[in-house]
């Protein structure tokens, strides 16, 4: 089965700054591009870490002691005096899914996409995930019946009625047997541009209590 890569969604032109980009000029370029967050780059291309917008309202806060992290005897802060590290990155071929899923566990809006030799190859937002959300009903259900039944399950054509509604999948049939009925809603879940699923497939035979039986018995004690 294939799903979508970061690659497929990444936005090639990314604006970035050095550790040594002093402070207003990376305001600068958050207001100039509209966005949220750059990476900070080293010699070789190689993300060290990300600076935010909230990185320099935090640097604004009341309270925040110029002696301290502000504007010193050596200058003004810098991109590296106020970047957050490590910088949290996605590599170029993992799935959109995996994207989405590290974005909301660490709740940030962008994510550098590195390749193999952790350099910046891109950027991802997001909205750029959204698009993933907005595959057309007719192409989420031919996939579901060629890959996901037909070509993974072996499932006989006609019998699984297959629906889909602005990415809701419902299922209704039958499989041969009930060990089938996990791996048919995780796959079909896992699509891209799947929203929700609603399955009321049966099986005509149940073969998990055979094979927990097996499984005692082969244990030896």
């Amino acid at each position: 089965m294939k799903h979508l890569k970061v690659a497929d969604l990444m936005t090639d032109e990314v604006v970035s700054v050095a550790p040594g980009t002093a402070f207003k000029d990376v305001a600068k370029l958050l207001a100039q591009y509209d966005i949220s967050g750059v990476p900070v780059l080293d010699d070789e291309d190689r993300v060290v870490g990300v600076v935010s917008l909230t990185d320099l309202l935090a640097h604004t806060l009341p309270g925040h002691h110029s002696s301290e992290q502000g504007i010193t005897a050596a200058g003004p802060p810098t991109a590296g005096d106020l970047m957050s590290v490590p910088a949290v990155t996605v590599h170029a071929e993992e799935t959109v899914a995996d994207a989405a899923r590290l974005m909301t566990r660490r709740s940030i809006e962008r994510l550098p996409v590195v390749d193999v030799e952790d350099r910046l190859v891109g950027i991802v937002t997001r909205r750029d995930l959204l698009r993933m959300f907005l595959r057309p009903d007719s192409e989420i259900r031919r996939r579901v019946t060629g890959e996901v039944l037909t070509e993974v399950l072996g499932v006989p054509a006609g019998d699984i009625d297959v629906h889909v509604v602005d990415g809701i999948v419902t299922l209704d049939g039958q499989v041969e047997r009930r060990s089938q009925l996990p791996a048919l809603l995780s796959l079909v879940g896992r699509l891209d541009g799947v929203v929700a699923v609603a399955s009321r497939v049966t099986a005509r035979t149940d073969d998990t209590a055979t094979h927990a039986d097996h499984t005692r018995h082969a244990m030896p004690w």
